[in-house]
């Protein structure tokens, strides 16, 4: 059974370096049991392990879990903070370092692009870059540095790459206004805000009618869809009282919601039974966060393993040779 993980993150050192001396927004504290953590002023955002720099430790811990494939992505908070020649050369710095590694590990790594999207014209031409060094789809935040995905100042981004039908992987970062919802403690950001920025983010994909605008996209929305599953009902009972005259999408949120893809990554076996029983096994695919503190890659065998054989199979493996054309 060929194992894909479609969720999963690399750093680079200078990336790193560019993000703490140029970002004007980001800094680098130490957590009370020692580790390094990157915040947003006062905001949790993401702690750094030796396994976001390392290749050989990567292809050491997917040997030993039985991963075949990597797609590599970077994390929040990617590129967008520094100004147009930073985020373009963060963006340039962060692709290269995976496109060099796909050179070297050929059947294990394939990779999803930053892009600077700030910066439109900027994006389509790293877009265009990345594409010629074997980049296999797109990494996006859940918001880019506050802007709604949807924002019309995206539009060139996104006709380029629904023209190249290109996965798109949708990963949450710290919401707007964050600070003043009292989410800085208890990583309440990262459990709750995160799950608050995907879902808020396609959830105005689905009612602004970004799908029947894009139909060639393959939006993936990580960790479980956030709680997109769990909202069906109340997307589809807001649907049904909307104004006509309001209405921009052509189907209903649950056509839309069974359009998407999802990975695998809801840490408990109920959330991602339930995912499958809205979704469709067929719209799932593995994840595991490596090499992130919280990353679940025992979790994310043990629980698919305890589905029918054909979801198993599929989720692993078949749904993202199918969505990616490996």
């Amino acid at each position: 059974m060929t194992v894909i993980d479609v969720h999963t993150h690399m750093f680079t050192h200078k990336w790193l370096q560019l993000l703490q001396e140029k970002s004007g927004i980001y800094n680098v504290q130490t957590r009370p049991d020692g580790q390094r953590e990157v915040f947003r002023g006062n905001t949790p955002v993401v702690i750094p392990q030796k396994g976001h720099f390392d290749w050989e430790l990567r292809i050491e811990h997917m040997n030993a879990a039985k991963i075949d494939v990597s797609v590599v992505s970077l994390t929040c908070p990617n590129v967008y903070w520094g100004g147009e020649e930073i985020s373009v050369l963060a963006a340039r710095e962060a692709n290269d370092n995976v496109a060099d590694a796909q050179s070297r590990y050929p059947d294990r790594i394939r990779w999803f692009a930053s892009l600077p999207w700030e910066y439109p014209q900027r994006a389509v031409e790293e877009l265009e870059r990345s594409c010629a060094k074997g980049a296999v789809g797109v990494m996006v935040l859940a918001n880019v540095a506050g802007k709604s995905l949807t924002d019309p100042m995206f539009a060139p981004v996104w006709q380029a790459i629904d023209d190249r039908q290109l996965p798109v992987l949708v990963h949450p970062t710290d919401p707007p206004g964050v600070d003043f919802m009292d989410m800085t403690k208890f990583d309440l950001s990262w459990s709750v805000g995160f799950m608050f920025d995907t879902t808020l983010a396609i959830t105005r994909m689905i009612f602004e009618g970004f799908f029947d605008q894009y139909p060639n996209l393959k939006i993936i929305a990580s960790h479980g869809g956030g709680t997109l599953p769990y909202l069906v009902g109340r997307f589809e009972k807001g649907d049904e009282v909307e104004l006509p005259a309001r209405r921009q999408m052509k189907r209903k949120p649950t056509d839309y919601l069974r359009h998407i893809y999802y990975d695998s990554i809801t840490y408990d076996l109920r959330p991602l039974k339930y995912l499958i029983e809205v979704v469709g096994h067929e719209h799932v695919m593995f994840g595991t966060d490596w090499p992130h503190w919280v990353h679940d890659t025992r979790g994310a065998f043990a629980n698919t393993a305890a589905l029918p054989e054909a979801q198993t199979r599929a989720i692993r493996g078949s749904n993202a040779q199918r969505v990616f054309g490996f």
